[in-house]
């Protein structure tokens, strides 16, 4: 059951989506929100905290809380699966697999899945969507460890890292991200429906268990527009956060 807190934070983030509090603007004080739903000023607190871990509102010292942005985001330091951060956002995520192959690590995937060259490995190469839009094609190498337990998830799994965490009790402890950009190719062209030599956004990124073991490790390539990362920092953290793409100014 939904908790009274939580019916609160989403009626926010509605409101923040739809524009009735902009972007700028100052939130409705403690004590009015309590008023206006009915509860108690630890309620409204708890209802906030969600909003301000999502990136939606900041917070001074004094002052009513202010509306940073009208997508929710993703801290990277805390690691969140694609169809995770999407839900958590009032998105819809899919996903498809597209074509999912046995084969032999090379060098440099040998390197990184602490494997040797020539072990087995499952290359899958699966396309995200949010909201039923294609955003993400997804080139990711398993170790061979995990590949039985990959194969075995429908090819429309919403979420890999959920249904390995449910069917095998495999936890995604730890992940590592590298950020840069690339041209679209002839299958992200395809899958992505981009024009060849789009600017695409890539994360390459390898997770791990908590003992360190390396599960997978992926060339993620994001349609253009459709996804931000965004860097606040402060004195105290200096987290990287993953967001919808807004209008372009």
């Amino acid at each position: 059951m939904t908790r009274r807190h939580q019916q609160i934070a989403e009626a926010l983030r509605r409101a923040i989506t739809d524009g009735s509090h902009p972007v700028g603007a100052a939130l409705p004080s403690e004590s009015e929100l309590a008023a206006a739903h009915g509860v108690s000023r630890g309620t409204v607190r708890q209802a906030l905290a969600a909003l301000l871990a999502e990136g939606l509102i900041g917070s001074r010292q004094g002052a009513r809380h202010i509306v940073l942005s009208t997508a929710p985001s993703q801290s990277f330091t805390e690691l969140r699966s694609f169809a995770q951060w999407a839900r958590s956002g009032g998105h819809t995520p899919g996903g498809l697999v597209l074509r999912s192959a046995r084969g032999v690590a090379d060098g440099e995937e040998a390197v990184l899945l602490q494997l040797q060259p020539g072990d087995a490995v499952l290359r899958v190469l699966r396309l995200r969507t949010l909201d039923g839009e294609p955003v993400l094609l997804e080139r990711t190498v398993y170790a061979g460890w995990v590949a039985d337990a990959v194969e075995s998830l429908p090819a429309d799994c919403e979420s890999v890292t959920q249904a390995l965490l449910e069917s095998r009790g495999l936890v995604f402890a730890h992940g590592e991200h590298h950020i840069d950009a690339l041209a679209a190719g002839t299958v992200d062209t395809r899958e992505l429906r981009v024009r060849r030599g789009s600017p695409l956004l890539r994360v390459r990124r390898t997770t791990t268990t908590a003992e360190g073991r390396p599960v997978e490790t992926s060339d993620d390539r994001y349609r253009p527009g459709s996804v931000v990362f965004t860097v606040r920092n402060s004195t105290q953290a200096n987290p990287l956060a993953r967001t919808t793409a807004g209008p372009a100014d």
